[in-house]
């Protein structure tokens, strides 16, 4: 059946009207219509120079696998952004709410402004290593939109997660370990150390769908930097940096809470995640 430029369009704009990604190929005059509607227009290199200036990819060889390797790679790089960009919404609006909750109760800040700001640091330069992350092979076999009400749903979901373990490091620092107002800067520096820590931690919670370290692995730069900004958390209030910010050494019977309060997440964070996938249907 030969269809005239306009039909062609059209049929394009009513695919995309329908909720479709729509790729179209052509190579001539009459395609062009077509090439600017869609969402992804393709072409070859001997096609008509407005067929050319109208695409969005052009092929140089007679290959369609091309077009595949690069739309793959393109849904990782989607899948790898929307992971850094849920989890900085979501940590940074649960730490928002500890903050203000506890500067509330608290008779001190929990965390200093110059503490925070080198916290964040820390834990941004591990999430830097996510496009090189692995992705799950099922989440490149369709693609994907931006969804602006999924986002605020994660937030509001996983945000308040993390900010209720930030409750409970407080509660137990305060109650369990006695510390007040003359071991303010201990306080601080224990929330230091267990912030960073405890996002590193997250991060492999949220980069899947499936159960982390189980069922799916992250990349190894992803590992490695984890490892290592959690070990350099924890090194940096014995260091010469830690006293210009105002941490001070811990002993090592605070490992329990720096520690053990984000394996404690992981398995919470775990149980709300799959909360998450029953009520919205996915999770990146």
């Amino acid at each position: 059946m030969k269809l005239s430029p306009i039909e062609k369009a059209r049929i394009v704009r009513l695919l995309k009207e329908a909720g479709n990604i729509v790729g179209y190929m052509g190579d001539g005059i009459n395609d062009s219509p077509s090439l600017t509607n869609a969402d992804v227009g393709i072409s070859v290199d001997t096609a008509v120079d407005i067929a050319k200036e109208t695409s969005d990819i052009i092929l140089l060889e007679k290959d369609l696998n091309v077009l595949l390797d690069g739309a793959i790679e393109g849904r990782k790089t989607f899948a790898n952004l929307l992971k850094y960009i849920k989890m900085a919404v979501s940590f940074n609006f649960g730490e928002v709410l500890s903050v203000l909750i506890a500067s509330m109760v608290l008779p001190f800040l929990p965390i200093t402004p110059i503490q925070l700001l080198i916290q964040s640091l820390l834990y941004d330069f591990g999430q830097l290593s996510l496009p090189f992350d692995n992705v799950d092979s099922e989440y490149v076999t369709k693609p994907r939109r931006w969804n602006l009400k999924d986002l605020r749903n994660f937030m509001f979901f996983m945000g308040p997660t993390s900010s209720i373990f930030d409750l409970m490091v407080f509660s137990s620092l305060w109650f369990g370990f006695g510390l007040r107002t003359p071991d303010s800067a201990l306080f601080q520096t224990i929330w230091f150390c267990y912030g960073v820590v405890s996002n590193l931690v997250g991060l492999h919670i949220i980069r899947t769908a499936k159960t982390p370290f189980i069922k799916s692995n992250a990349s190894i730069p992803v590992y490695i930097t984890s490892i290592l900004l959690s070990i350099i958390a924890l090194i940096v209030p014995f260091t010469i940096l830690g006293t210009w910010i105002g941490l001070v050494a811990f002993p090592a019977m605070y490992l329990t809470v720096i520690i053990g309060f984000p394996i404690l997440y992981c398995f919470i964070a775990s149980f709300v995640k799959r909360l998450y996938i029953k009520k919205f249907g996915e999770w990146i």
